[in-house]
């Protein structure tokens, strides 16, 4: 993990930020390894041995979720996991959405 990624996972959310400008959004993007920006949300898959490892990241997944709330969306399969965040209520990706995905990223480490 980089050090703008790791500074990003050691933030909290924060209820009620904004949507990322652009350039915000692009900073996020290089600290933040293979998570992309798709149709205005931050998305990342992830692959497995087997649907018990799977298992255990997307419950890795739902702590992080209940301590920040905030939650992503899940979609999940025998060895793999599909994660996007996005922001309803700002109409776009946030810097809660981008802390998120560094504690997942974070997981890996």
């Amino acid at each position: 993990m980089n050090d703008a990624a790791g500074a990003l996972a050691r933030r909290h959310c924060v209820p009620g930020s904004p949507r990322l400008s652009p350039g915000e959004l692009d900073a996020a993007l290089a600290a933040l390894d293979q998570w992309q920006c798709v149709d205005g949300r931050l998305v990342r898959s992830f692959s497995f041995a087997d649907f018990h490892a799977v298992m255990a990241f997307v419950n890795a997944i739902a702590y992080i979720a209940h301590r920040e709330d905030h939650h992503p969306d899940l979609t999940l399969g025998y060895n793999r996991v599909h994660v996007a965040y996005s922001t309803h209520d700002a109409g776009g990706i946030t810097i809660n959405d981008c802390i998120c995905a560094a504690r997942i990223d974070a997981l890996e480490a």
